[in-house]
């Protein structure tokens, strides 16, 4: 029997990274008894071997619960814990269109950050209750007041609902639990007997095939319906349904309100939208739920598989992983020293490094990376305009009127005293500063414009090692400005090598040649014959090293006699040095990869 829409809530945690998302969530499964003491564990929802080790939250973890309130009624609580992290917001933003209401959660000894702002105007978009929860009130170095203020001033929502919990102690979240029955509404009941569900979230069983997360927002499912996502036009039959308890736990059907899982005989992850609305075959709804907005990758690269054979098992593993991540998009590519491989584009480098990271540990995959670049709007003097997110499809530089790249707009909040230091960095990195706002006597969130280029590889540590770790940024895309773009190639032997080739400002064309042909010297081993490194703009080298030639000691069995015995010796392997490097072909190693990918200019 589902339970009644008045007894359901839905809601998620939203909060910046490490402010006790998932700590909370804990308390929330110990007091409801969801998870027994035995079994429990800290940041039980984070199941993924890559969010326990990295104590980051990477996919958002749905829940049920069920809670007996002071009104003697018992509610059942859908709660989904939601990364922190800019790169992931994605999965926020989805776990939101299931929600009624959002848990904001701020640490007291933090305060408002970047990311917290983010989140809260996500949640405001979509006309969400916001809750706002001040956590590790229990710390010494905790600032309530302070916090409550920022809360009001910055976010503009009341505090005088809020609540003040530590998460880790338990204090104060029998009272959020509470709150949550009496603040955040019920599901709305739409006047239609037709079956409408949303689908949020899915993963591949090696099993059961495409598993399925749905909120169901009209009507009800059970095992043995016949559904078509309305999308795909793809049909199914479901052979179980569920709920996450927190894992999965199958029940007779799924009423409106409510969240859980879906398992059909779907077999391919592509019949699978993020987005689409689930429906009866017999009984189909007219009108699709309104899902949310496309997601646009900001940062592209080529992943190849180390082993070549491997481009089968590769691609699976990206159609498989795609599934469970859909802001991860990919296409077919080509390179001439890498092999097949696909161009894929992330929401940011974390996002990039994490697929990777999956795909080694899931699948058991290799991979070789070439260097991360966005999409250029390149103006031909045709008047065509073209979207170039890789070099290699650069038209020729006579063809090319002009090039813009993606700018955004960011938002970094930092201590009073490092605002010259920080702007120093936003300078370095072509970025202009817009303004300055005073957040507290000790901090200021400032907004700057810089192209996006130029924080994708190293920008995070370098503001993370300037502010001691203290400092914290978010950033919205911002449009596409006019800039003197130039691709830069790398030459072996006078040969381009494509997957060096990179998109850099002529200011730092020269010294990324630079970098780039010293690190490929240091790493790609001596061959036979000396092998020149450059660097080249247009055909025009800028910056060369040299790899030096093995030297094999020709002369070392010749003992005594007259001197152009040994001239001619030396002068036989010249020729025969001549004549290897006209055929020879340069053996680049993996390392050589690495090495100039972690240069990060």
């Amino acid at each position: 029997m589902t339970t009644p829409l008045s007894l359901i809530r839905n809601f998620c945690i939203i909060a910046h990274v490490d402010h006790g998302k998932s700590t909370l969530a804990d308390r929330l499964l110990q007091l409801t008894h969801t998870i027994e003491d035995r079994v429990m564990r800290e940041q039980v929802l984070d199941d993924m071997d890559l969010e326990r080790e990295r104590g980051i939250t990477i996919k958002s973890h749905p829940v049920t619960m069920r809670y007996t309130a002071k009104d003697g009624n018992t509610y059942e609580l859908n709660l989904i814990d939601t990364p922190g992290h800019v790169d992931f917001s994605y999965e926020v933003s989805r776990s939101m269109a299931a929600c009624e209401g959002a848990v904001l959660v701020v640490d007291a000894t933090q305060g408002v950050e970047a990311q917290t702002v983010a989140n809260t105007h996500l949640a405001a978009d979509r006309g969400m209750v916001i809750f706002p929860v001040i956590n590790k009130i229990d710390m010494p170095s905790a600032n309530i007041e302070e916090t409550a203020k920022q809360i009001e001033d910055i976010l503009a929502i009341s505090m005088e609902d809020g609540l003040y919990v530590s998460a880790k102690s338990g204090q104060g979240v029998e009272e959020l639990l509470e709150a949550i029955v009496k603040k955040i509404p019920p599901p709305t009941h739409v006047e239609t007997n037709k079956t409408r569900a949303l689908v949020f979230d899915s993963v591949y069983d090696a099993f059961r095939g495409v598993v399925t997360y749905v909120r169901v927002f009209d009507g009800q499912l059970k095992i043995g319906d016949k559904i078509m996502l309305m999308g795909t036009r793809s049909q199914t039959e479901l052979k179980e349904v569920g709920i996450f308890h927190p894992k999965p736990k199958p029940v007779p059907e799924l009423g409106a309100g409510q969240v859980g899982y879906l398992v059909g005989t779907l077999k391919d992850p592509s019949d699978i939208h993020i987005g689409d609305t689930i429906t009866t075959v017999n009984d189909p709804a007219a009108e699709p739920l309104p899902g949310f907005k496309e997601v646009r990758p900001m940062v592209f690269a080529g992943l190849y598989p180390v082993v070549s054979d491997d481009f089968d098992k590769f691609r699976q593993g990206l159609d498989k992983l795609h599934l469970n991540d859909s802001s991860l998009t990919y296409h077919p590519e080509s390179s001439s020293a890498l092999g097949f491989g696909f161009r894929c584009g992330f929401l940011g480098l974390l996002h990039m490094e994490i697929v990777q990271e999956r795909l080694h540990r899931e699948f058991d995959m290799d991979i070789i990376s070439t260097h991360p670049s966005v999409i250029y709007k390149v103006y031909q003097r045709d008047g065509v305009v073209i979207d170039v997110d890789n070099p290699i499809h650069l038209p020729d530089w006579t063809k090319i009127d002009h090039i813009e790249e993606p700018m955004i707009r960011a938002f970094i909040i930092c201590q009073n005293e490092l605002i010259g230091d920080l702007m120093k960095l936003i300078m370095d990195r072509r970025g202009t500063l817009l303004k300055t706002d005073s957040i507290d006597t000790k901090r200021v969130m400032l907004t700057c414009s810089m192209p996006l280029n130029e924080i994708l590889t190293d920008f995070h540590d370098t503001l993370k090692s300037i502010s001691r770790g203290y400092a914290s940024m978010d950033y919205e895309h911002a449009g596409y400005q006019t800039s003197d773009v130039v691709k830069l190639d790398i030459l072996l032997n006078g040969e381009i090598v494509d997957a060096f080739s990179s998109m850099v400002h002529r200011e730092k064309a020269v010294f990324r040649g630079r970098q780039m042909c010293k690190a490929l010297k240091d790493t790609i081993p001596p061959h036979m014959f000396s092998l020149p490194v450059q660097a080249a703009i247009n055909k025009t080298v800028i910056a060369r090293e040299t790899i030096r030639a093995f030297r094999k000691d020709v002369t070392a069995k010749l003992y005594g006699g007259d001197v152009t015995r040994k001239r001619k010796l030396l002068d036989k392997q010249k020729e025969g040095k001549k004549r290897m490097k006209q055929f020879g072909t340069v053996n680049v190693p993996q390392k050589a990869f690495v090495s100039v990918l972690k240069l990060g200019c």
